[in-house]
């Protein structure tokens, strides 16, 4: 019986100091484990909610222009090459404009013999109001000189205006840029005949750059949110960590169907950096903002779990780890607004403890 109780005593007081060790082991390895997670402090902060949505960079209405002649002929001159800065009224091209100039020429000669019938007309009708004023001359033949000083008048006013459209046709064949910009295409070379018949043959594409704005598809779950006025802020891959600012002014009735998703287009303006410059056709990453909240409690989403439909977040103590109920507001991409469950600088741990090794065996 004394043998039985000293076998029993020996195995309880190995089973304890057994244990002992294994928790002393445990601790460190425990703390180890927390001290790998990242810890981050509840703040208070502005807390923006937003629609975000993908953009391409296009061109304003009347940004982009293609330059074309409305005169028919052989292209004598082209004087600018793609990628080249032109302002307004700069000459971009010319045509073999010697037909138009003897046309000129002629409408010139012809206004001039009109105007020589004019004057004699003109000098004829006062010499015969002054026979038949002294009664020399019969109301007849009055009549005769004062319809052929109207006749005068009117071919005068007729070569005027062939005059004035042969210049203008002349002035056809010098291509002169309509707006500033870049030549970003051009579509016609030196030697090449042009016909404007119905349409004007296009020549040079203008592009005004600072004259852009983004289109932003926005999904159909997120249209009834957006509305102009609101602060937009966006990126483009060629400037990264540059942000770009702007606001909406529209929001196109007309739906966009691409791949069966149903988007809607709103229009977005804004004024690049003097150092930076945006081109048609670019990607941008939207953020339309829609609501700021002043001073709000927030969190990493990361830090924030979930059991059973209720948020908590770990916070450390020591070796150890607090599990806080909380209750979640509104979120962003990064950060979590927390209502209830912790003050300002209370510390959570961001991401989920390992288990230790013996509790996962």
């Amino acid at each position: 019986m004394r043998r039985t109780t000293r076998w029993i005593l020996g195995t309880g007081a190995a089973g304890a100091i057994t244990a002992t060790v294994l928790a002393l082991r445990a601790a460190p390895a425990r703390e180890r484990t927390f001290a790998k997670l990242e810890r981050a402090s509840a703040v208070r902060r502005d807390m923006t909610s937003a629609v975000k949505a993908t953009g391409v960079v296009k061109p304003m209405v009347g940004a982009e222009v293609r330059v074309g002649s409305r005169a028919s002929g052989v292209v004598k001159r082209l004087l600018v090459k793609v990628g080249d800065a032109v302002v307004q009224g700069d000459l971009l091209a010319e045509l073999d404009a010697r037909d138009l100039a003897a046309r000129r020429e002629q409408a010139a000669a012809a206004h001039a013999s009109s105007r020589a019938e004019l004057a004699y007309a003109r000098a004829d009708l006062e010499r015969k109001r002054r026979l038949a004023g002294e009664r020399l001359l019969s109301a007849s033949d009055l009549e005769l000189a004062e319809r052929a000083y109207e006749v005068a008048r009117t071919r005068e006013a007729e070569a005027a205006a062939s005059l004035s459209f042969a210049a203008t046709q002349l002035g056809y064949a010098s291509l002169r840029a309509p707006i500033a910009g870049v030549v970003a295409s051009i579509s016609t070379q030196e030697g090449e005949t042009v016909a404007a018949s119905l349409a004007a043959p296009t020549f040079v594409t203008l592009l005004d750059l600072s004259r852009l704005e983004v289109w932003a598809y926005v999904d159909e779950t997120d249209i009834g949110r957006v509305k102009p006025g609101q602060e937009v802020t966006f990126t483009v891959d060629t400037y990264p960590g540059q942000e770009f600012t702007g606001s909406v002014v529209t929001v196109y009735p007309k739906a966009e169907i691409r791949d069966n998703v149903v988007d809607y287009v709103a229009v977005i303006r804004f004024r690049a950096p003097p150092d930076r410059v945006l081109r048609p056709e670019m990607t941008a990453a939207v953020r339309i903002a829609l609501e700021t909240r002043v001073g709000v409690l927030t969190i990493p989403r990361a830090a924030v779990r979930r059991e059973d439909g209720r948020a908590f977040v770990n916070l450390p103590r020591g070796g150890a780890v607090e599990k806080r109920w909380v209750r979640t507001g509104r979120a962003d991409e990064g950060l979590v607004e927390v209502v209830d469950g912790l003050v300002e600088g209370d510390e959570v741990l961001v991401g989920e403890p390992e288990k230790d090794a013996e509790e996962r065996s």
